[in-house]
């Protein structure tokens, strides 16, 4: 049976705000409900390793959702981090904190891991998806160009694969497209198949 057949006895509750991970469950097949908005801190331990940040706070945001879930529920949660050279960039907190982001990727591979955790009412298990991504050198005028025309911002890295910048400015990615845009499909598709039985 498949996987879209047997969730319509589920009830999958995704718990982001990103459009990104939105567009990729609908373009899956995967029907779900979409969480309301709520508070979670996202911090982590300083000693944890850079590669366990996304799948830690992916769990730290399921714990935090308020509502009960029931019988039939399963919360999706998921957290995207890039790691480059052992450190982690989040989302930039203004552009010229994008730009120095972009420019630190510039010639250069990096690591993008998403986290994610889906939990019913009775069991819970997370996983994380790492991609290597490899851009070009890109000059001061092309990373100006993007962080003025585009919405690095909400990115962690302060890009988006799927914009003007992946599509001029990647040379190679090693892993899952997809976990760069911020939710790996494929590997999501056979862990909620297991999830479900």
């Amino acid at each position: 049976m498949l996987l879209h057949d047997k969730l319509k006895t589920w009830r999958l509750i995704l718990a982001s705000q990103s459009p990104r991970r939105r567009q990729l469950l609908s373009e899956a097949g995967l029907d779900y409900h979409l969480a309301p908005k709520f508070d979670c801190e996202e911090v982590y331990p300083q000693e944890l390793p850079a590669t366990q940040v996304a799948e830690y706070l992916s769990r730290l945001k399921s714990e935090a959702y308020p509502e009960l879930l029931a019988e039939n529920d399963i919360l999706l949660t998921a957290d995207t981090v890039v790691v480059a050279n052992g450190r982690i960039l989040g989302k930039p907190v203004d552009a010229e904190d994008a730009k120095t982001m972009i420019a630190s990727l510039s010639g250069r591979e990096h690591e993008v891991i998403t986290g994610v955790t889906l939990r019913g009412a009775e069991r819970i298990t997370s996983f994380s998806s790492h991609s290597k991504v490899r851009f070009r050198v890109l000059s001061d005028e092309e990373i100006e160009y993007y962080i003025t025309t585009y919405a690095p911002m909400d990115k962690a890295g302060a890009y988006g694969i799927q914009e003007w910048i992946g599509y001029v400015g990647i040379e190679g990615i090693e892993g899952s497209f997809f976990n760069v845009m911020g939710l790996p499909v494929q590997r999501l598709y056979c862990e909620l198949d297991s999830f479900v039985g």
